[in-house]
């Protein structure tokens, strides 16, 4: 295994200026002027030019990206968000027909054919080309500028939630480390403080989710799709499944899933000893046992995760090291600081930015090993010869991510050095697969049913959240009282305002990534080997192709769910 032992400098730039900066469409138009005029006699030169708009769109992708990191890590910072919005509205919509244009030239070159055989890549690169093409209409471009503009808001509002908890001023992820208290009084009141501010924007979150519906249908119709769901599935490149694999995998985790998650709140509400299981009962450890406290703060929490990376395998150990030395780890929540966590690509660099939350409890942990899997993702792919080939399908994407969390587990002493918190956490770890499979469900038939039905009303689409959550939901949790709450909880998930359909890819890789641990348990070397070669291949391969070369396979089918979950149950009863 090659390990880096240099911070990544930028690759010396072949087409644009090496001190040229994105600042105005202005700028950046010569370029893909002689993008479009040049002449293209061979396969050579196909390829070359092909090369150069490579180039262009990774600077250009870069920019973006740090002004996205910067508006999300300063939402009270005017200049970032402006900077943001500048981009979006004033060099994003002129870039769009010129991408046309330019998808066109390579699809009209008598050289395709031999491009496209050529490997590497490119046959993907093409049958990406071709979707483009067929989805693109002019007029959707002033949508996409508003659409990108109305997301912006959801950050925005979520952002500035805060609560008032002991006279201090606490984000709402700081907030909620509460809800592991022991103390079930100040649970109580903690939730319903953060549920209240919550419903404090309830109706003009409605609203806002309302207007990106209606956008996002026109937009589908326009480019003569009956729904933005089918449009968006072409948009995605889901070449590999379709919507009815969806509703299976819907089916199979109602069937296999959620009889255990009922299971395991039988289990609490004894364990807690309580007359009903509340919300508020959920997060706090069943035993009575203070909330496990992996870390202090944001440095000890990267010094641990990059020993974990490290003890896995050195490289992965030095991709956290470089990042954190360049200053690409954000990771403290603080006020005014976007909601969640990601892991942006940036493209020409290429290592990657991690944005999180972190106040001090295990779910920050995880997630960092989470977003770490990514970034390794982004370090494996980094020498691919196109930035379309290390733009992997978000079922590849998740499954670097979420295997991470898994395969991660046998160096956690580094956080847990006390045997018995180290066995908590496990179980905890695992106790979250079963509760993350049925949340994707929730969220991505709730999505499949808005965008069948655009036209619906408020009241209709608070009834279908609420009959979807029931049927992922275990029957045991006591809601009564709190009926708004429950209505509105989907208003916390950003995938559905920015993201759209971008969800049901968590569960299909959930599911992988238990393949993908259970390899590695049964030979570290070998599972940890085939898991980087998978990664390797960015966009080069088929899903299906990926997973195979990660030693799985991609299959919602019950047998396989079942198999797994049967797996994840052994492993849990190991740790009692």
């Amino acid at each position: 295994m090659t390990v880096l032992s240099n911070i990544p400098s930028r690759p010396k730039r072949k087409f644009l200026p090496e001190n040229f900066t994105v600042t105005t469409w202005e700028a950046l138009k010569p370029f893909f002027d002689q993008l479009v005029e040049r002449a293209l006699p061979d396969e050579t030169a196909l390829k070359q030019w092909l090369h150069d708009r490579s180039e262009l769109e990774s600077v250009i992708s870069e920019d973006l990206g740090w002004r996205y990191i910067r508006m999300t890590c300063y939402t009270d910072k005017e200049e970032y968000s402006k900077s943001y919005q500048d981009f979006v509205q004033n060099i994003q919509p002129h870039m769009a027909p010129y991408s046309d244009q330019l998808n066109k030239k390579t699809l009209e070159s008598p050289f395709i054919n031999a491009i496209e055989n050529a490997g590497g890549g490119y046959r993907l690169m093409v049958r990406n080309l071709k979707k483009e093409v067929e989805l693109f209409r002019t007029e959707n471009i002033p949508l996409y500028t508003e659409i990108s503009t109305e997301t912006q808001k959801y950050a925005e509002l979520s952002g500035a939630m805060t609560v008032q908890v002991n006279g201090q001023e606490l984000t709402l992820p700081q907030a909620g480390v509460i809800l592991q208290s022991v103390d079930r009084k100040q649970r109580e009141e903690v939730y319903h403080k953060m549920a209240e501010r919550r419903l404090k924007d309830k109706d003009v979150l409605d609203e806002l989710y309302t207007k990106l519906i209606s956008l996002r249908h026109r937009v589908a119709t326009n480019a003569g799709f009956k729904n933005f769901r089918d449009y968006q599935f072409k948009s995605y490149g889901r070449f590999d499944y379709t919507p009815q694999d969806c509703f299976n995998f819907h089916e199979s985790i109602a069937s296999e899933v959620v009889p255990v998650l009922n299971e395991f709140a039988k289990e609490r509400k004894a364990k807690l000893k309580v007359s009903e299981l509340r919300p508020w009962d959920k997060a706090v450890d069943a035993e009575g046992r203070d909330p496990l406290k992996p870390f202090d703060n944001g440095k000890e929490l990267q010094e641990k995760s990059i020993e974990v990376f490290k003890r896995l395998n050195p490289y992965l150990g030095e991709c956290l090291e470089i990042m954190a030395t360049m200053g690409h780890l954000d990771l403290e929540s603080r006020k005014g600081k976007a909601p969640g966590g990601y892991n942006y690509p940036l493209a020409e660099i290429g290592v990657p930015f991690i944005f999180m939350n972190a106040t001090s409890t295990m779910r920050d942990m995880t997630t960092l090993m989470h977003e770490g899997g990514h970034a390794v993702h982004n370090f494996l792919t980094m020498n691919l010869a196109l930035n379309d080939f290390k733009s992997p399908p978000m079922e590849v994407a998740e499954l670097a991510s979420m295997s991470m969390e898994l395969i991660s587990m046998d160096e956690w002493p580094i956080f847990f050095p006390n045997s018995q918190d180290l066995t908590r956490a496990r179980h905890e770890q695992l106790e979250d697969i079963i509760e993350t499979l049925p949340w994707v469900a929730t969220i991505d038939k709730f999505q499949h049913w808005i965008y069948e039905n655009p036209t619906h009303s408020l009241e209709d689409r608070k009834q279908k959240w609420n009959s979807i959550f029931d049927e992922f939901s275990d029957t045991v949790t006591d809601w009564s009282g709190l009926q708004a709450n429950k209505d509105y909880l989907w208003q916390k998930q950003l995938h559905l305002y920015e993201v759209p359909f971008y969800y049901i890819e968590y569960g299909m890789a959930q599911l992988g990534a238990i393949a993908v641990w259970r390899n590695v348990k049964q030979n570290k070397r070998e599972g940890l080997e085939a898991y980087q070669n998978a990664l390797r291949l960015g966009n080069t391969a088929t899903i299906p192709e990926i997973y195979k070369a990660a030693g799985i396979k991609f299959d919602f089918s019950k047998e396989y769910i079942r198999e797994l979950m049967r797996f994840v149950m052994e492993e849990l009863s190991k740790l009692k």
